[in-house]
């Protein structure tokens, strides 16, 4: 898609694109949200333009933080002048929701920020659970980071009472990074019409962002014309697929990954109800060398898995089965190949055990 001939940014054709991006985007954040658009940045933008947009100097922000995406939440939040309030949990753990309404009910945040799929630590927040929190406080704006579950784990904007909801392209969508979808409530456009003074960055200024994406098709910048091609077919895809049957295939996955992971004598670092399907957190053994595991995996299988970062560097492995990537092909070929570079560092495993696994999970009724 990201060959074809490019269009200017204000071409008719390239215009029509820019409404059936709009309209697929909604359909995979589960929304009617007018603004529902792809910020031309990466998903770090995406953070970037929920905060700025809605978050006016001295407004009280509660940011939730069980991992890296959650400081950085609070560190944009901080720099847009805000009052900053956290509430953290142990990394690998989601948190509290009642501990988030008594937070809420004790400080008064005008907007809550939180990870739905907090890539850091591979684990899931039950974001839903929060609907009758949100009922409680009609005031506050919910503020949501759906990078890594986007088009892999139901996401229910406008269900769940979302009022910011960013993701990324490279994840689940299986697009290159480059541009963060993005979607914005009634409500929180309100607050960002209603603003005392203007939205501190231009760039991402949704007032003025909006008229380009919206029916104005005000000239702001030039939209990065490849990536959205990149895009556009990305949600084709996920769309032909559908999107009920494409979460069930990345929860099939995982669940074999972690069948196999068991099997080799290896544990997840996540609570079962509580683990990504798209980001699997792997605890390393004892005595196990972090770095020379994943530098033979790249270099002798041409497999690359994360490490740990922050609190967790060295102690996990992020296994990435994400989108396209997701397949049954790539659990057993990875099962094999940890295996193998396990042993050679002296850990025993029982010989195919993890692959033999998780064949055995596939054969299973689904």
């Amino acid at each position: 898609a990201m060959a074809k001939p490019m269009l200017g940014h204000l071409d008719p054709e390239f215009l029509q694109i820019m409404n059936k991006l709009q309209e697929l985007l909604r359909q995979a954040f589960g929304t009617k949200n007018p603004l529902t658009i792809p910020i031309s940045g990466t998903g770090s933008a995406g953070m970037e333009a929920a905060f700025v947009n809605v978050v006016e100097p001295g407004d009280r922000v509660l940011v939730c933080i069980n991992g890296v995406f959650g400081e950085r939440m609070a560190d944009v939040a901080d720099r847009c002048g805000a009052e900053v309030k956290t509430l953290s949990a142990p990394w690998g753990q989601p948190l509290d929701t009642a501990g988030i309404e008594e937070a809420i009910r004790a400080f008064q945040p005008r907007i809550l920020g939180i990870v739905h799929a907090e890539t850091s630590t591979g684990v899931l927040q039950p974001i839903e659970d929060l609907r009758p929190v949100l009922k409680k406080f009609p005031q506050l704006l919910l503020l949501v980071d759906t990078v890594t579950s986007l088009g892999g784990h139901p996401v229910k904007v406008d269900d769940w009472g979302i009022d910011v909801c960013y993701s990324g392209t490279q994840k689940c969508l299986s697009c290159p990074p480059g541009l963060a979808p993005i979607t914005f409530s009634a409500k929180a456009m309100e607050k960002i019409k209603g603003r005392a003074k203007k939205v501190q960055s231009w760039y991402l200024d949704m007032n003025m962002v909006g008229k380009y994406w919206g029916s104005e098709r005000t000239y702001h910048h030039t939209a990065p014309i490849s990536m959205n091609y990149a895009l556009l077919e990305a949600l084709r895809i996920l769309h032909e697929e559908g999107l009920e049957p494409r979460y069930e295939r990345h929860r099939r996955n995982h669940l074999a990954l972690v069948r196999g992971i068991e099997a080799l004598g290896l544990h997840m670092h996540v609570a079962e109800p509580f683990r990504l399907w798209s980001l699997n957190a792997v605890s390393i053994p004892a005595g196990i060398d972090d770095a020379k595991v994943r530098l033979k995996l790249l270099q002798e299988y041409n497999l690359e898995i994360g490490g740990g970062l922050g609190a967790l560097k060295g102690k996990i492995w992020r296994v990435g089965l994400m989108g396209h990537s997701s397949n049954e092909a790539n659990v057993l070929y990875f099962l094999t190949a940890l295996e193998q570079t396990l042993k050679e560092q002296g850990f025993e495993v029982p010989r195919g055990a993890g692959a033999s696994a998780a064949r055995e999970f596939y054969a299973e009724p689904a």
